[in-house]
């Protein structure tokens, strides 16, 4: 199987000085944070300026992105409502996108206490399909938390009230199961929070998913988990690749120089073999992307966040952030 890397590349920065890069034919933006509800001006602006910089949070080295082969950015995001007046300049710079869009029903318990009213992000997913069409904004039912006062049908039917509500928007729903104890972080602030939390067992996965799939029969929607080692195909529910070859395939068709580095042609075929991003979990499918985001820099303030050390942290990083638009990375 042929490994795809990214390309490696010279640029020179705003410094003057000349540094190596890659150059990613797609760009995650951003698993870390959510650049389009609080960091699109910083992305536009080096969109512009040619590359960004980012910093391993692991090791603390920085290293550069250049974005002059990007055909595709795909965008995650709870409230991506500013990307509606930035989408022609995007066009204009000849870069696709499509977008993952989680939208949970967390009001009653106050988990997502700053995203807007649900009814505003449903408003918000259809306007984003209006400009986009139907397929390029993904709907995440993203994480399911079970609590002692948050059970499994009350998911269902909060998932079924927001189905009936975009039907005729959305073709896919993902969803994932809280994986609270492998974050420490995660536990504390839960606990911090008073919120008791039930973790999700084998038996009561498969529950899950057995009563999804019937409530989906109406609905109608491809059913798919992200990043979970579970095999949930017997109750209709696949294994899905977030960063996704074969809709950037079924999206962007047209544009010859992501068909290629894809290996599609239509006459040899799809790239379903195409390997996944070995940066990312064992469990994750998706194919080879940059991501350019920054843990700590995002204002949600959910209380069940991996990629915040604590809400308050995360907010006070996210305001930092957005005084340095001009800045090459995301800093916290």
């Amino acid at each position: 199987m042929k490994m795809y890397k990214h390309e490696k590349v010279s640029i020179i920065r705003e410094t003057g000085e000349c540094v190596d890069a890659i150059a990613p034919i797609v760009i995650s933006a951003s698993r870390s944070t959510d650049i389009p509800a609080f960091h699109l001006d910083w992305f536009f602006n080096r969109l512009k300026k040619g590359y960004c910089s980012w910093v391993n949070p692991f090791n603390q080295k920085q290293s550069f992105v250049s974005f002059q082969n990007t055909r595709v950015v795909v965008f995650w995001s709870k409230n991506p409502i500013a990307l509606i007046d930035r989408m022609l300049e995007l066009s204009s710079r000849n870069v696709n996108c499509y977008i993952q869009f989680t939208l949970n029903d967390y009001a009653a318990e106050g988990f997502e206490p700053s995203i807007p009213p649900l009814n505003q992000r449903i408003d918000t997913f259809k306007r984003l399909v209006d400009v986009l069409g139907v397929g390029s904004v993904i709907w995440r039912y993203d994480p399911v938390i079970l609590t002692d006062n948050l059970q499994i049908t009350d998911h269902l039917e909060r998932i079924e009230k927001i189905g009936r509500e975009l039907k005729d928007y959305c073709e896919k729903l993902v969803f994932s199961f809280a994986d609270i104890t492998s974050y420490r972080k995660v536990q504390y602030n839960l606990n911090q929070g008073g919120i008791k939390y039930v973790d999700f067992t084998q038996k009561s996965m498969c529950d899950f998913a057995t009563e999804l799939s019937k409530i989906n029969e109406s609905l109608g929607y491809e059913l798919a988990t992200c990043g979970e080692q579970i095999d949930l195909s017997k109750f209709g529910v696949a294994k899905n690749r977030c960063v996704d070859p074969l809709l950037m395939t079924r999206l962007f068709k047209d544009d010859e120089r992501l068909m290629s580095w894809l290996g599609y042609s239509d006459m040899f075929g799809t790239p379903e073999s195409f390997p996944k991003d070995p940066g990312q979990r064992a469990a994750c499918g998706c194919v080879l992307s940059k991501d350019i985001g920054t843990y700590n820099t995002c204002g949600h303030s959910c209380v069940y966040c991996y990629a915040n050390i604590t809400p308050a942290y995360g907010k006070q990083g996210c305001e930092q952030a957005n005084r340095k638009n001009e800045y090459e990375s995301l800093i916290s």
